[in-house]
């Protein structure tokens, strides 16, 4: 993928840079600005995810037999989710889609877009599709308001049960986010709700970054604001709170947005009808509350320990403007079942569910 040059929002007062540095970690007062984008509304520049584009009139049915989603009902201007598989069922890209009616857009977590562009691309055969890395050109940014906006609300389909009849899930993407094309400029916003009530997505010329989202009335907030309010919501980074065994059952949020349970044969989908109706999921997604003994919270990585065993291991932690330090973490099934009671021990301090 095109190594794309830090955000110009980066140039805004107080912006410090995230570890990436590519966009900012905050812009001077991380805490508040999650309050502010919660409370009124706020950007967030998510101009390091990677974007790919994919044109042609068979498009969608083409990704579609590739990947977990429904998506040859998608309609112009609908966005949803879906994930892509190895032959065994584990999770191998997950990307965020929109259709503006021409264009397939794909953004991917930053680094996996290049693996995925080259999946996509070894699975072409004589499909006639054009398959392009937009990073260099587009940044996605979110916006959070205190109201909705125009358009409807994202609708999800029920995650039906084990040994569901067919009629139950209708053959239509299993979560349908409203969008539509900017006014005076190019690009598109579609709405997800994933932060607060009312978010929305927008896709942007880098080059109008500046002019469109820099004003002294704009609202920024770095990427501590954001980890902080999707932990909350329980909505998953790729490769950061999974791994590479993780299987679309172990997410609750994949399960529910990017996977459709009775759709035609796809890679790994054996993996996820057998999980479905004869099993468990070896772990789950589950979110932890810190006691907050120790200053920071814990890194990525350091291990969950229950009763002295290890459990599970935390994917982002952070800082909360109202619940104190949380994290996201992958616990076995077990250790994820719902207790007051448990106390986790992870690095210094104590964790609950």
């Amino acid at each position: 993928m095109t190594e794309t040059a830090p955000s110009p929002l980066l140039e805004l007062p107080g912006a410090v840079a995230n570890d990436g540095g590519r966009v900012a970690w905050h812009y001077g007062q991380p805490l508040a600005e999650q309050r502010k984008a919660v409370e009124n509304g706020a950007v967030f520049d998510r101009g390091d995810r990677d974007i790919i584009t994919i044109t042609g009139r068979a498009r969608l049915e083409w990704v579609h037999s590739l990947s977990t989603q429904h998506l040859t009902s998608l309609k112009a201007h609908q966005g949803t989710e879906t994930l892509f598989l190895s032959p065994t069922g584990r999770v191998e890209h997950h990307a965020n889609v929109y259709d503006d009616g021409e264009t397939l857009w794909l953004d991917t977590e930053p680094g996996d877009g290049e693996s995925l562009r080259k999946f996509l691309e070894l699975m072409k055969f004589r499909t006639e599709v054009d398959i392009k890395d937009a990073s260099g050109e587009w940044a996605l940014l979110t916006r959070t308001f205190a109201e909705a906006r125009e358009g409807g609300a994202p609708v999800r389909q029920p995650v039906p049960v084990a040994k569901f009849a067919s009629k139950d899930l209708q053959a239509v993407p299993t979560a349908v986010y409203p969008g539509s094309a900017l006014e005076g400029a190019a690009g598109w916003t579609r709405r997800t709700d994933s932060l607060a009530e009312h978010t929305y997505d927008v896709m942007v010329r880098r080059e109008d970054l500046l002019d469109r989202f820099a004003g002294p009335d704009t609202v920024h907030a770095g990427s501590w604001a954001f980890d902080a309010l999707r932990i909350a919501a329980e909505w998953p980074r790729f490769g950061v709170d999974t791994d590479d065994r993780t299987v679309p059952h172990e997410v609750p949020h994949w399960l529910a947005s990017a996977v459709h349970l009775d759709k035609g044969c796809y890679r790994g989908q054996e993996t996820v009808a057998k999980v479905h109706h004869l099993g468990q999921p070896p772990r789950r997604l589950v979110r932890l509350h810190l006691d907050g003994t120790e200053e920071h919270p814990p890194a990525s990585g350091t291990p969950i320990t229950l009763e002295g065993k290890e459990v599970g291991v935390i994917g982002t932690a952070v800082q909360h403007y109202d619940d104190g330090q949380i994290a996201l973490a992958l616990l076995r099934r077990g250790a994820a079942q719902a207790d007051a009671e448990k106390r986790f021990a992870v690095g210094g301090q104590a964790a609950s569910l």
